[in-house]
């Protein structure tokens, strides 16, 4: 089999999952919350017929080698944390995050996940928990006979009860060195790798936290149209590979048929 079959179908099987990345990212576009993310590719291995720089005689060298390509291969699939739009909800219990951080919320099997979607509601013992029952972390409580809730840019929970105003507790959300690390779990979370590193906790609105915003949802970062132009672009590609295997086919065929 000549080299260029399975050169070009590597090419096809890295569009495909260019296209199956796009795909996810199209389907989270009303997601809350939601980072898309970026198929990257390297080349494979080379066929080196001649190494550049050898010598071509006793007193010369070849200025450029004879390296043939064998194809392409998927390196990774990296989120992209880019701030994304934010909706006014008038929901006390809707936050939002201006800049970097993540809200912590405690998993059934006691880690802490790390989102960056806010859409909290009180549960029947009015702690803040996410849409599937996550506790938020640090605990908030909302008292019963609260009239009003304010959280404030730096997380301060306040309630207003018989015309007083209560602080609740205060909402720290958490930074990773390399947030592209972090594993999607899904709902979502994500949690922490080695990658990653490990968070850094704080208060927001300090050193490099940023602030929140109650009675906002962040949106999807997902652009509808980069997503679109991204598609078309690996469908051609695909296309092109797919035409680079029949290419290759007909030369199989015309040189099998010469021994008729």
């Amino acid at each position: 089999m000549i080299p260029a079959l399975r050169t070009a179908a590597s090419g096809m099987q890295a569009q495909q999952m260019t296209i199956d990345v796009i795909a996810n990212n199209l389907a989270n576009v009303n997601t809350i919350g939601f980072r898309k993310s970026r198929a990257e590719f390297a080349d494979l291995l080379y066929q080196n017929l001649r190494t550049p720089g050898s010598q071509s005689s006793a007193s010369t060298r070849v200025p450029a080698g004879i390296q043939i390509g064998l194809g392409s291969r998927l390196s990774a699939v990296q989120k992209m944390f880019q701030q994304g739009a934010f909706r006014p909800t008038r929901n006390p219990f809707d936050l939002a995050i201006q800049g970097d951080g993540f809200f912590q919320v405690l998993l059934p099997d006691g880690m802490t996940a790390y989102t960056r979607a806010g859409n909290f509601t009180a549960n029947e013992n009015g702690q803040l928990v996410t849409p599937d029952g996550y506790m938020l972390q640090p605990q908030i409580t909302i008292p019963a006979e609260a009239e009003a809730i304010t959280i404030e840019a730096d997380g301060t929970v306040s309630a207003l009860q018989q015309g007083q105003t209560t602080t609740l507790g205060n909402i720290q959300i958490a930074t990773f060195i390399n947030p592209a690390g972090l594993q999607a779990r899904g709902s979502n979370l994500f949690v922490q790798t080695t990658a990653s590193g490990a968070p850094n906790v704080g208060n927001p609105g300090t050193n490099q936290f940023g602030t929140i915003l109650q009675g906002y949802q962040e949106g999807s970062n997902v652009n509808i149209v980069e997503e679109m132009v991204d598609m078309i672009l690996a469908q051609r590609a695909y296309e092109s590979s797919s035409r680079a295997i029949k290419v290759a086919d007909e030369i199989l065929t015309t040189t099998t048929s010469l021994s008729r």
